[in-house]
């Protein structure tokens, strides 16, 4: 059996007992005293690992860890931020059934980094290896993004801890994503005394839900634009004067993206005097397969070694801060995290049987790319 995956499955019990405090200590989206909190106790288990202390960057009250590497060959990245609101452990603790383990975030992505802490405790040397953990990755990465790509820059690669799929394969490429708000205004009247005085801001927004369906591709695998959150009116008794919508937009290339981008600036009302506005825009451009190639063959190799039979690369169609370092050019592989299902749902859930097989992955990989860097500096030193 490889050195890395015997060591790993001794580590299985330490990993499930980490995994159920993390899960505990809740982290929602937005919510700074539980992001704190969970900031804290993952830099106390992170600066333990790697041995060197964590810089806490706070961009707008929000707290991201960074583990930066003087010659920093590789980029272990993930995000502990989760969808769920504060106080959904109290309905949905972390519980475990066998070999399966349930829990809001657990999968996504909670038992990313704890496979990934345990993929660290299995290097001899983490000299060449840098780690940053967000915590806005989930409401669109707008504060950590410009962090993400500066550490992206500075390495040769970056291995994503986002989740496997349900099989254990890991993502070699990604949808890229936008974000769209449009608001209607229209005229406000009685509904039932004088509607005709009114400019329905329902109806309006009505024609322009039905517009939108129109720019998608109609394959399953296509291009998706989706109208998602809807708001509009007052009372039930006044014609409607203002609407807003939100616009989920997904594309396997940057033309796509750039085609319903342009279609959705060109929005015109249908109806006489409604105006629209349209804000936001491109978010991720699409992570391609062809920079995690290389990756993925190694990645195969220490499958292989592991006994990790027809390890394959898949195509996602949920974005991840993988898009970013892929759109920089620098070489990304996804994927690398636990195996499971349910992201974002209530049956949400991670295979405890596959966490020291994905963390002796992890490791084997981060060695071989951190080797590579000590070979290149060795041989640009003139050491044979």
């Amino acid at each position: 059996m490889d050195r890395l995956l015997k060591s790993a499955q001794q580590l299985r019990a330490d990993m499930v007992d980490r995994l159920a405090a993390l899960v505990a200590c809740e982290s929602a989206p937005g919510s700074l005293p539980h992001l704190e909190s969970c900031a804290d106790l993952l830099t106390r288990w992170g600066s333990e690992v790697l041995g060197r202390p964590a810089r806490r960057v706070v961009i707008d009250g929000l707290p991201h860890l960074l583990w930066p590497a003087a010659d920093q060959r590789v980029l272990l990245l993930g995000h502990f931020d989760t969808v769920f609101p504060a106080g959904t452990t109290r309905s949905r603790p972390f519980t475990v059934r066998g070999d399966i383990a349930t829990g809001p975030g657990v999968l996504d992505m909670k038992g990313g980094i704890v496979q990934m802490l345990a993929a660290l405790r299995l290097i001899e040397d983490t000299s060449a290896v840098g780690v940053l953990l967000t915590c806005d990755e989930e409401t669109g990465s707008v504060t950590s993004r410009p962090l993400i790509e500066a550490e992206a820059r500075r390495s040769a690669a970056v291995l994503v801890c986002e989740a496997a799929t349900p099989e254990g394969h890991v993502k070699v490429a990604r949808k890229g994503g936008s974000v769209y708000s449009v608001t209607v205004q229209g005229r406000a009247a009685h509904a039932g005394v004088e509607p005709q005085r009114g400019i329905n801001a329902t109806v309006e927004v009505a024609h322009q839900v039905l517009a939108l369906g129109r720019l998608g591709v109609a394959d399953s695998g296509g291009t998706s634009v989706t109208p998602t959150l809807l708001s509009a009116g007052t009372t039930t008794n006044t014609v409607p004067e203002s609407a807003s919508l939100a616009v989920d937009v997904r594309a396997w290339t940057r033309d796509e993206l750039e085609r319903v981008d342009h279609a959705i600036r060109g929005l015109v009302p249908v109806l006489s005097e409604a105006t629209l506005a349209v804000g936001g825009g491109i978010n991720r451009y699409p992570m391609p397969a062809e920079l995690a190639r290389p990756l993925l063959d190694l990645a195969r190799s220490t499958a292989r070694r592991l006994g990790i039979a027809d390890l394959t690369g898949a195509y996602a169609a949920g974005a991840s801060d993988g898009n970013f370092t892929a759109a920089l050019g620098v070489p990304t592989l996804d994927g690398l995290g636990a195996v499971g299902g349910g992201a974002h749902a209530a049956d949400e859930y991670i295979r405890l049987d596959r966490m020291p097989e994905r963390a002796a992955l992890l490791a084997g990989l981060t060695e071989t790319l951190a080797a590579a860097r000590r070979a290149e500096a060795a041989t640009a030193g003139g050491i044979p």
